[in-house]
């Protein structure tokens, strides 16, 4: 045992937990926590330029990486409350981020004193669990407990606040007999397997729908094996995207009303049963649960009780952890499969592919200004199967899902449920400092850009190169496509005349200048014969000068995305494909 700061105590449990690197920024109040930081070292640190952005940081480098937890630094005022965002995304994706604020000292707390906001109130609604920590011998076990927390059951954020004084309090405290708590995590038992598996043998038209609970329980690839032992095509949603990869022939496309396939769509509505595991039936996955559900039954397997039954009543249920579950799966349905018991179920597979190979939609366009679509066709030639893509919201985050390919699960970072604007820049800067080596391309329509632009200074200063494609039709596309039902187009304009950029005529800002100004590099394309050069040069001045690069690409400004309000009923604004020609970068492309 040993006295020392309660501050330096938190630090050493961080530590055993794991902590390599946190993201913030530094204020008055949380200045005890940034000198134990430096005085202990072992823990990278990345300045933030808002502290929204550090908790979007924090989101990237968890979603990265299996067991990595992202860490956010600021205080509680306004630096807590910027953070409330980033919370709410990592709690609506099940993604675990420690939220560390330091507040003003206890005696303060109801003196409205500068800076002062009881953050733990704010913070409840969007985390698994926070706490203001009042007594300074609690400080340790408070965060021995958040990491239980953040890794029990279905993962999510959670928020520790610390007054300045407590922070400060000496302690006693001994490192080294401290280990982290075991995490709890829910398992089928091998009765609820054989029912589950008799339910989808049985089916004449099964599908797997595989959710982000998969990837968070890095279960990939048992997720495939299971898939490959029964012989059952695969639907993953758009947070699942990734546990199979696109060109596995058990892949059968992504199920919605706008992050969708054709193709996926088509073979949902003629499935008889679907097997939903680590997945929440969210809405833009399902569209109306009438019409999601009708002439099917369904199983539904998740990490969280309150999951089940949620959105709709499963036909069974059974609450498990994805890797528990297919672990069990896998071992009933081979011994189903030596003894002869499983159905064969290759015509439907077969059905399902000949689907995936003909219901394209036509990327092949070369008009200018350029169609969103012939970007996603570059980006599939210019990046391959190990790139990692990054993208929050809007036109160009939906018409990423429906053109472009993910092989691998974590190469597909998105934030699904929130969507905050603003999001892709920080993110990515979060995904690279979790992963030095990782190919990784974001991608984002000019208002998100516009909205954390200040971070790519980050990627500047603290070398985090990597590729932003950015997708400028100088509007709020995805706001001004849903006014098309209210017959408006209002407030939703970014275009103006740049006096000082007449090159860009009408399309607003002029990117490429604040991009070099904040100690980046970009380039700039109008042609859609050019998009595929701006990609090589981008590569190589990512590996010159190791900061981030942007490609902006100018495109006409007003496209509708293909979407709609049911599965069985996307609307198809634009033309589909006619051969393989308009689709040349389509996986079909080698079947037909």
């Amino acid at each position: 045992m040993g006295k020392m700061r309660a501050i330096d105590a938190a630090i050493a449990v961080l530590k055993k937990e794991g902590v390599v690197k946190a993201f913030g920024v530094p204020g008055a109040a949380i200045n005890p926590f940034y000198s134990a930081l430096k005085k202990a070292g072992g823990i990278d640190h990345i300045l933030a330029r808002h502290v929204e952005g550090a908790s979007h940081m924090a989101e990237g480098y968890t979603r990265a990486n299996p067991r990595n937890i992202g860490v956010c630094i600021g205080t509680s005022g306004p630096a807590g409350t910027d953070m409330i965002t980033g919370l709410y995304s990592a709690q609506a994706d099940s993604i675990p981020i420690l939220c560390i604020t330091g507040q003003a000292p206890r005696a303060r707390l109801h003196k409205e004193d500068f800076q002062a906001v009881d953050i733990e109130s704010i913070a409840r609604p969007v985390t698994k669990w926070c706490s203001t920590v009042l007594e300074p011998a609690q400080v340790p076990r408070a965060i021995q407990h958040a990491f239980q927390v953040m890794r029990s059951g279905r993962p999510g954020p959670v928020l520790i606040d610390l007054p300045l004084d407590v922070q400060l309090a000496e302690i006693e405290f001994d490192i080294d007999s401290y280990e982290p708590l075991e995490p709890y995590k829910p398992s089928i038992s091998r009765y609820q397997a054989e029912k589950a598996l008799a339910m989808l043998n049985a089916a004449e038209r099964p599908l797997i729908v595989s959710g982000g609970g998969v990837i968070n329980a890095n279960a990939s690839e048992l997720l495939q094996e299971f898939a490959e032992t029964v012989g059952v095509p695969v639907i993953p949603t758009l947070m699942g995207w990734g546990t199979i990869a696109d060109d596995h022939e058990l892949m059968a496309g992504m199920v919605g009303l706008q992050t969708s396939h054709r193709y996926g769509n088509a073979s949902l509505l003629e499935s008889d049963v679907v097997f939903g595991i680590g997945n929440r039936w969210a809405n833009r996955h399902t569209g109306s649960v009438d019409v999601y559900t009708q002439g099917r039954k369904f199983v539904h397997i998740d990490i969280e009780p309150t999951q089940i039954g949620r959105v709709f009543c499963p036909d069974l249920g059974i609450v498990s952890d994805a890797y528990q579950a297919l672990t069990v799966l896998i071992e009933v349905a081979k011994e189903w499969k030596a003894k002869g018991k499983l159905n064969d179920h290759s015509s439907w597979v077969g059905d399902c592919q000949q689907r995936k190979a003909t219901m394209l939609r036509k990327t092949h366009y070369t008009e200018q200004p350029v169609k969103p679509m012939r970007v996603y066709e570059e980006m599939n030639r210019a990046f391959d199967r190990e790139t990692c893509y990054v993208s929050t919201i809007g036109l160009s985050q939906i018409a990423a899902a429906q053109f472009l390919h993910v092989y691998k699960p974590r190469h597909w970072i998105n934030c699904g449920q929130a969507g905050p604007l603003g999001w892709t820049v920080p993110a990515a800067l979060g995904v690279r400092a979790a992963d030095p080596e990782r190919q990784i391309v974001a991608i984002s329509g000019d208002y998100d850009f516009q909205f954390m632009i200040e971070e790519l200074a980050v990627g500047a200063q603290f070398n985090l190169p990597y590729i932003h494609v950015l997708v400028n039709n100088s509007y709020l596309g995805l706001i001004r496509q849903a006014q098309r039902q209210f017959d408006i187009d209002y407030c939703v304009q970014l275009a103006f005349e740049n006096q000082n950029a007449p090159e860009l005529a009408d399309y607003g800002v002029d990117h490429v200048t604040v991009v070099e100004g904040l100690g980046c590099k970009a380039l700039r394309v109008s042609d859609p014969e050019q998009i595929a050069s701006a990609f090589e040069e981008a590569k190589a001045l990512m590996a010159k000068h190791r900061v981030p690069v942007v490609v902006e690409i100018i495109l006409e400004k007003v496209t509708n995305i293909s979407m709609g309000v049911e599965i069985d009923s996307v609307n198809e604004f634009e033309s589909l494909a006619d051969s393989i020609a308009d689709a040349p970068t389509a996986l079909a492309a080698d079947r037909k």
